[in-house]
């Protein structure tokens, strides 16, 4: 395949080695042509607007600036037929329903996939919409984070944020005796002393990520 027919692909993330890790594969590949490299979500945004890509590669979390998700909202409404694969190392995988409903092609975990980039990347250029086949499942305390109900992992999610049994009930739209039971079940499955330790424990293995902390990059990890 010669450059000219070369797809053309824009790659994002705020981590250097990351983003040359995307750079390099792309770059390795003939039937890929790197077009752009950004640090900044919002720069892929505002090349997508005026340039050609087939193709983005961007992580979700960061540091400055949107995120991944925002960004990735965006480039659908500019051009739609631009396919996009979002990549994150944080287990939070509330963001593939996020990813689905935005119109976003393939999600790639970079530590959890067992699937190369590239095959993803392959998949996603012939067509194919291409997610992980189950949550990624790691340990959290005693037990695994698939052992957390769906309802579990929204109190949890609140709980990193700071908010506060009266707060989580109001934005969940639950009872105060509720959020407490959530809470107590998970001590009692993860082992965990305190709320405190749960939220750190959570926070610290990207188990969840609020809304408020992914705008603000908060949780990134290479």
């Amino acid at each position: 395949m010669s450059k000219g027919s070369a797809y053309k692909v824009v790659v994002t993330d705020d981590y250097r080695i990351s983003r040359a890790f995307f750079e390099m594969l792309v770059q390795s590949d003939s039937r890929y042509e790197l077009a752009a490299s950004f640090s900044f979500a919002e720069d892929a945004v505002e090349y997508c607007k005026h340039n050609r890509a087939d193709l983005v590669i961007m992580d979700i979390l960061m540091r400055s600036g949107i995120d991944g998700l925002t960004a990735a909202e965006r480039i659908k409404q500019l051009q739609p037929k631009v396919k996009i694969i979002l990549a994150t190392s944080i287990a939070e995988s509330i963001w593939e329903d996020n990813a689905r409903l935005i119109g976003v092609e393939s999600f790639w975990y970079k530590e959890y996939s067992e699937e190369p980039l590239i095959d993803v990347m392959n998949r996603t250029m012939a067509g194919e919409s291409v997610y992980p086949k189950a949550p990624v499942n790691i340990d959290f305390g005693n037990i695994k984070r698939v052992n957390l109900t769906a309802r579990d992992l929204d109190v949890l999610r609140e709980l990193t944020h700071g908010y506060t049994n009266d707060e989580i009930a109001a934005r969940l739209g639950i009872s105060v005796n509720t959020v407490r039971t959530h809470i107590q079940n998970m001590l009692n499955k993860t082992g965990f002393k305190n709320r405190l330790s749960l939220v750190v424990n959570a926070a610290s293995l990207g188990i969840v990520v609020s809304d408020e902390r992914r705008r603000r990059g908060e949780g990134e990890q290479l």
